[in-house]
């Protein structure tokens, strides 16, 4: 299986949740079946980490 990359024009927001800053190619991620968008990989990771516990959360209900 190939791993298709994620695509700037993919992707379901402009701007960054955390910094309202423009999203950058390097700082994508899906959730939930679409492409989000970051300002940069770090903002990313926040959001991964931060949905991944919810997500956890909201499983065991």
């Amino acid at each position: 299986m190939v791993d298709t990359p994620l695509r700037l024009q993919d992707c379901v927001n402009t701007t960054c949740p955390w910094s309202g800053e423009p999203v950058s190619a390097d700082a994508l991620t899906v959730y939930r079946g679409h492409v989000v968008g970051f300002c940069n990989p770090g903002c990313r990771d926040k959001f991964q980490a931060a949905t991944w516990a919810f997500d956890q959360l909201l499983d065991q209900e």
